[in-house]
């Protein structure tokens, strides 16, 4: 006697084929050597604690392909540019934000500009220290990287940002008091902070 096979609907194995969505995620772009355990380890935690999904590339020195960054930026939906002294010494952090701009402008990825222990105007205009870090790596790099990274730096230093110069490491605009929130939540919180914060631009400090 034969046995009846039973058959699994094709909406179920699809629904396992599926790829993972990535709509709530939030790029972390920044100079490793100088916050990841500082700065960057106490942002990671608070992202934890409130169930935030990001993605921190831990893979910029071992020659990994940058496409598959750039398609990570892409399925994001809020972007972290984190810039400190020693940020301009990466082509690789730098190629990352110009991929960022073409997003911003676009108006696909929404970026949140950290300025880490550097002034503003410095990474604008490529002066002070990050300025001497981004210009030796200039005397390597073709005109039109230059081009595209100077571009890149002005854009985002342009807008509302955050600068953080003290000893603490929590971020100035409030989470939600629930634990579980989405990068939705969280770029709403943004866009309030930034509207009570507009006379301070520039200046906000912790």
């Amino acid at each position: 006697m034969t046995k009846s096979v039973k058959k699994i609907p094709m909406v179920t194995i699809s629904r396992f084929m599926q790829p993972p969505r990535f709509q709530d995620q939030v790029f972390i772009n920044f100079r490793g050597e100088e916050i990841r355990y500082s700065f960057l380890s106490h942002l990671v935690a608070a992202f934890k604690l409130h169930g935030i999904n990001f993605f921190i590339d831990k893979d910029e020195q071992k020659g990994k392909d940058l496409k598959h960054l750039f398609k990570r930026i892409k399925e994001s939906q809020i972007a972290l540019a984190i810039f400190s002294e020693r940020y301009a010494q990466s082509r690789w952090c730098l190629n990352e934000l110009a991929k960022m701009k073409k997003l911003a402008r676009k108006g696909k990825l929404n970026v949140v500009p950290i300025f880490y222990k550097v002034k503003v105007n410095d990474v604008r205009h490529q002066e002070g220290k990050f300025g001497s870090n981004f210009w030796k790596l200039a005397k390597t790099s073709s005109g039109e990287e230059i081009k595209k990274w100077k571009e890149a730096l002005e854009f985002f230093s342009n807008k509302m940002g955050l600068t953080l110069c003290g000893k603490s490491w929590f971020l100035p605009f409030p989470f939600p008091a629930q634990r579980q929130i989405s990068s939705k939540k969280l770029l709403r919180n943004w866009r309030e902070y930034k509207e009570e914060s507009q006379q301070k631009r520039g200046k906000i400090t912790l």
